[in-house]
């Protein structure tokens, strides 16, 4: 089966291929679908809405099944900030240098035991009106399904790591902080990473979706 990623984040579709391809789903980028996906205007309140608008319109745009995601920071004594705005948080789309800074400025009088956040992830699956499941449980029209994951943990002094994208620099996962140290989600190889983040769980949801409904 050949899904559609709705991203043209590139470090999203390695996340995206990774966790899909054991269930023998092929996830092509636009390129290899031979469409341009053009930026979807991301006026949801809230993650979920914001990857239906995506997943929807890529659908639509080449008529492959077609999974997106929309992921974000929320930080605590921040209200829950940056949240949907994360990747145009310092008022440029997709700027981490800029996104990061403006972060840290915001943090920069909050002690270590107030610096808590987490990541969050909503992914969805659009299928084409001709490739329609039998309404379920799981998809109630037959045509989407769709799961969401969270990573508990807090915002770190400074950046480490050169790994991974967006705020990950900045994020100390509380799954690997110990004692004696901890690594930012940046610092993680990519097994481990995938095995604790918000688009790893969303998307090991998901796959167990799939599984059940494809059966």
């Amino acid at each position: 089966m050949q899904f559609l990623a709705a991203t043209n984040n590139l470090k999203k579709q390695e996340e995206l291929l990774r966790i899909l391809a054991p269930l023998g789903i092929r996830v092509l980028t636009a390129q290899q679908a031979g469409i341009t996906l053009e930026d979807v205007k991301e006026t949801g309140t809230t993650f979920l809405e914001n990857a239906l608008l995506k997943a929807r319109a890529g659908c639509a745009r080449c008529g492959l099944p077609c999974v997106a995601d929309d992921s974000g920071l929320a930080v605590d004594v921040l209200d829950g900030a940056p949240g949907v705005y994360s990747a145009r948080y310092a008022g440029e789309h997709g700027n981490d240098a800029k996104n990061n800074a403006k972060l840290l400025k915001e943090l920069q009088d909050v002690p270590k035991e107030q610096r808590q956040a987490h990541f969050a992830c909503a992914v969805y699956i659009v299928f084409p009106k001709d490739d329609v499941f039998p309404e379920s449980d799981f998809s109630p029209d037959g045509r989407t399904l769709f799961a969401e994951g969270r990573c508990e943990g807090r915002i770190a002094e400074v950046p480490q790591g050169t790994g991974g994208f967006g705020y990950d620099p900045l994020f100390i996962p509380a799954a690997t902080e110990t004692p004696d140290a901890s690594p930012t989600m940046a610092e993680l190889d990519a097994a481990r990473k995938d095995a604790i983040s918000h688009r790893g769980a969303a998307l090991r949801q998901l796959a167990e979706l799939l599984r059940k409904t494809i059966n």
